[in-house]
């Protein structure tokens, strides 16, 4: 967008526990130099046990940051304020403040929010069709789709929930370009279309009333403050956080439940 951006991230702890040294520093000197140990471990060359204990104190912390939301967020708006400021010809804060995080507990907070982001152009009238809203991941997707790929760098699209589920989205692509597609036209005053489970296979399985659904995808980041997910959602994720209050409760089970 002109003055933020949105970005709906999938953090693969599990993964990030089981990559090897050696991928981690890999992974690490993609994004920042590394240290003098660092690449002389990728270089094979035999390091003494002191050597070794303090390498294994930098993997460990990059492997940390590997999969930090912070840490992500950090190289991503330190590059586009270099960027900007580059363009304008001067120095100083980019950025009005830190970013703002929210817990995506289950499909139905993962799908509102998804095409929260992706419509955000058609809201702002920066577009008229989800396929020409620059800067959208939903464009990335039609793009592929006319070629019937899905694209490498976003999560795939993996189908409904099944015994042997694969890795990826619990929806159909077809059903969530279609969904997107009917929610865009009904915030256009100028288009007609209107939004049913019986043409929404996402929202009848999920459960998700439509107008419910178009209050969640014009609003979510002003109805919910924090974690969203459905109430049972809620409380399991305040529970292992120890946390006493609830703050979307109500709204999660309006429009989740």
């Amino acid at each position: 967008m002109s003055n933020h951006t949105h970005i709906v991230l999938y953090v693969d702890d599990i993964k990030a526990k089981r990559l090897s040294d050696k991928a981690v520093i890999i992974r690490w000197h993609k994004l920042f130099k590394g240290t003098i140990l660092s690449h002389k471990y990728l270089q094979g060359e035999r390091l003494d046990s002191a050597q070794q204990y303090f390498l294994n104190k930098d993997i460990e912390q990059f492997r940390e940051r590997l999969a930090s939301i912070s840490w992500f967020m950090r190289v991503l708006n330190e590059s586009i304020a270099r960027k900007a400021n580059k363009e304008d010809n001067c120095t100083g804060r980019f950025w009005e403040g830190r970013f703002k995080s929210q817990a995506l507990l289950d499909e139905a907070a993962l799908a509102a929010c998804m095409a929260y982001v992706d419509l955000n152009p058609i809201r702002a009238k920066m577009a008229e069709k989800p396929e020409t809203s620059d800067y959208t991941s939903v464009k990335t997707r039609c793009e592929h789709a006319k070629e019937g790929k899905q694209p490498k760098h976003l999560a795939r699209f993996a189908g409904s929930p099944r015994k042997h589920m694969p890795k990826g989205l619990s929806f159909e692509l077809k059903s969530y370009l279609e969904l997107v597609e009917l929610t865009g036209r009904c915030m256009r005053a100028d288009k007609r279309g209107a939004i049913s489970p019986v043409n929404s296979p996402i929202l009848d399985r999920l459960n998700i009333a439509p107008e419910n659904w178009q209050k969640l995808t014009t609003q979510f980041t002003k109805v919910f403050h924090g974690a969203v997910g459905r109430p049972q959602k809620l409380d399991n994720y305040c529970a292992s956080l120890e946390i006493k209050r609830r703050a979307n409760y109500k709204q999660c089970e309006r429009l989740l439940a």
